[in-house]
């Protein structure tokens, strides 16, 4: 298995981008591209293979769920790791994502250790934070 990993970062917020890059360059073996929506990011995926996807779920253009869902719907990406970032906790959207499958959830605001125990299971072994 190789130790490195690619992750997707979408979020129509540029700072929020740059906090998530910044959180994941605590750990070792892992690259960041970067999209500022569903539709980018979905242009992006058709010339560029990650391992992860990272999204905000409110963004203009294509939200995050519609983002998911075409992942899900595309065989070559279909087991993709999707975690959605969200500000709103509401069970109505945990239910709406879970329908589309999606691997895991944030909830904003989080810290980089919420960030990292959430990839973690998504990510081969030698991509962890290292040791504080």
């Amino acid at each position: 298995m190789k130790n490195t990993a690619r992750i997707l970062v979408v979020d129509d917020s540029k700072v929020m981008r740059g906090i998530i890059r910044k959180m994941l360059a605590a750990l070792s073996g892992v690259s960041v591209l970067e999209a500022r929506d569903g539709k980018d990011a979905w242009d992006l995926l058709q010339t560029e293979k990650v391992d992860v996807i990272v999204s905000d779920w409110n963004m203009p253009r294509m939200k995050g769920i519609d983002l998911l869902r075409q992942v899900r719907a595309d065989a070559a990406m279909s087991a993709t790791p999707f975690v959605m970032v969200t500000a709103e906790a509401q069970d109505v959207n945990h239910s709406e994502a879970d329908e589309a499958r999606v691997s895991s959830y944030l909830t904003k605001p989080f810290t980089p250790q919420a960030l990292h125990t959430v990839l973690a299971p998504f990510l081969p072994e030698g991509c962890t934070p290292p040791a504080s």
